[in-house]
């Protein structure tokens, strides 16, 4: 092997696409692993530049997202020892996320460690703790209880626990659930509503009030609904869909946001209202989730057409945004809307997470609505002046400080 071979930056770009795009539709067949890693291994034992290891390093990490339990390929061992004494951060960090991938436990330990530490970068011990959950690491699952109390892993912490089921977990989310923040608290009720057993804690956190109501998103008490049947509407009350109701309720709604009613709004507290309700899933201005459509370049000054896809947001909706529901093997219940697919995975946009990767064999059901991912009812969940003040918000034509 000539050690002084090192690729130029356009070749290391070329082979990073070749590399990812060989790998993505046919790793299903470990044989068809062989040819692509041992090229890559190759390459990378041959090159000491640091910027095309870490590009195709990247490229490998790219083309395994969402697997595990994969066979290192020949000469990884030998090289991961080289390339974790690396000066540049990108290579050391990409190459102990490929040996979990390829089941390093030394590896793994390491990982483990740097989660833990306070003195590593919020951001690297983040994407450490989601490669160690995403590779069902029990170690991590059990760090999550710790985790959630320190300031920069909390909402880690409690979006990790949908990802590997603990037993631990409905305690841990409920008990801390008082003194969490908006946005926290939010993650909670979603990640109870992941898994069957999860939900049934929050059902009963419902019934003793430890959770109110209102607490409850409507999209969640949807999935809610779905796992739980009527032992959930019992208790929350009907999840019903409004299209047969439409008419009435947006004759409502255009009566209540009269020209008189919005004049006298206030688009900064319908800002805020937006934040609590919208922004999980849609963009306005820059800022916002990405599974719905972003709202800024829509038809806002139009209030029937805000408070159509509003009041019923299922009316008329694009294949795009229809909802992808999947059960994985491990009773994990997941909604979103699909971005990606290959022969291996599946991509997900969900409110919680803007890229969401389940590897096809841990796909149990899979199932697509032609409900949007926006959850019918959404403005009876507010009070008439917020309704109005969110409206208002909607039909601005620039951005406006968010109320204190």
């Amino acid at each position: 092997m000539n050690a002084s071979f090192n690729l130029s930056p356009a070749r290391a770009s070329a082979c990073l696409l070749a590399i990812s795009l060989a790998l993505s539709p046919g790793a299903a067949d470990a044989a068809e692993d062989a040819e692509p890693f041992a090229l890559l291994v190759e390459t990378l034992e041959s090159s000491d530049d640091s910027g095309v290891q870490a590009a195709l390093l990247k490229g490998m990490l790219l083309g395994l997202e969402g697997r595990r339990n994969v066979a290192a390929p020949a000469g990884w061992t030998t090289l991961s020892r080289k390339l974790t004494t690396s000066e540049n951060d990108a290579v050391r960090q990409r190459t102990v996320a490929l040996s979990q991938i390829f089941g390093d436990q030394a590896a793994a330990a390491r990982a483990l460690a740097s989660v833990q530490d306070p003195a590593i970068e919020a951001g690297q011990r983040r994407s450490a703790l989601s490669l160690l959950l995403n590779q069902q690491n029990r170690d991590a699952s059990d760090l999550l209880k710790s985790l959630i109390d320190d300031p920069a892993m909390t909402l880690d912490a409690i979006r990790g626990y949908a990802v590997v089921e603990n037993e631990e977990a409905p305690s841990v989310l409920l008990t801390r659930f008082p003194k969490l923040d908006a946005q926290q608290r939010r993650a909670v009720i979603e990640t109870l509503a992941s898994r069957k057993v999860y939900a049934e804690a929050l059902l009963e956190a419902l019934n003793n009030q430890q959770v109110a109501r209102d607490d409850v998103p409507a999209q969640v008490a949807r999935s809610l609904n779905a796992l739980l049947g009527e032992r959930f509407t019992e208790t929350f009350g009907e999840v019903r869909a409004v299209s047969e109701d439409r008419a009435r309720l947006l004759q409502k709604y255009k009566t209540l946001c009269s020209p008189t009613a919005i004049a006298a709004a206030n688009a900064s507290r319908g800002r805020a209202v937006f934040q609590k309700t919208c922004a999980a899933c849609h963009t306005l201005y820059g800022e916002g989730g990405e599974v719905g459509p972003d709202l800024t370049g829509s038809n806002r000054a139009n209030l029937d057409y805000i408070l159509l896809n509003s009041v019923d947001p299922s009316y008329d909706v694009p294949d795009a945004y229809k909802t992808t529901s999947v059960l994985t093997v491990d009773g994990r219940v997941i909604n979103g809307v699909l971005a990606e697919e290959d022969a291996v995975r599946i991509v997900l946009k969900t409110a919680e997470e803007p890229r969401l990767v389940v590897a096809k064999e841990d796909v149990l059901e899979r199932s697509v609505s032609p409900t949007s991912m926006m959850p019918d009812g959404q403005l009876d969940q507010l009070d008439e002046q917020a309704v109005i003040d969110l409206i208002k918000y909607l039909r601005t034509t620039e951005q406006v400080e968010t109320a204190k």
